[in-house]
């Protein structure tokens, strides 16, 4: 993955808390990455703390109020050889399926001409839920690659399948993508 340019979107989910671990598996294959985050994402992770795992800005609002004017979702975009969302939301699924396009993660993920990669955590109910199926069979028709989440024990206490993959998994996924 020398070489290769990353960008993380981070969902305002619980697994958030492996995204610092995914960049850092990350940039020790030689990737850079950038790192996206949504508002709920910010509840669970700081910015900074990706900030300082990934050495680049970390984008959290769709209007920065100072500095450079830059169309940020444009820029990533263009930036970006692949899109990893990891922790990918029922929320941010369903938004993206939708073509909704209100934060800063989803006007980039409509933006991304490249690959784009979901890595979900959820609760089992909410990830088996037949309206978040139809989401992602949509995303996966479209072309987005889904990285399953697997049974474990999740948030909530209950055991299921919804608990996002481990980032050494999902590293291997990507470096096999690319």
């Amino acid at each position: 993955m020398k070489g290769k340019k990353i960008v993380l979107g981070v969902t305002g989910g619980i697994a958030a808390y492996k995204a610092p671990l995914i960049v850092r598996l990350l940039k020790a294959q030689g990737a850079d990455v950038r790192c996206v985050m949504t508002h709920n994402a910010c509840e669970f992770v700081t910015a900074l703390t990706l900030q300082t795992v990934s050495k680049n800005k970390v984008y959290t609002e769709t209007f920065e109020k100072q500095g450079e004017w830059n169309p940020e979702h444009i820029a990533l975009s263009d930036w970006g050889d692949i899109m990893l969302v990891a922790p990918a939301t029922a929320n941010c699924i369903g938004k993206y399926a939708a073509g909704v396009a209100d934060d800063l993660l989803t006007t980039t993920l409509l933006a991304f001409g490249g690959k784009i990669v979901f890595a979900p955590a959820m609760n089992d109910k909410m990830y088996n839920n037949p309206i978040v199926q139809r989401n992602i069979r949509v995303l996966k028709d479209c072309g987005v690659e889904f990285i399953e989440p697997i049974v474990g024990e999740l948030a909530c206490g209950a055991v299921g399948q919804g608990k996002m993959e481990e980032p050494e998994k999902i590293v291997e996924r990507i470096k096999n993508i690319l």
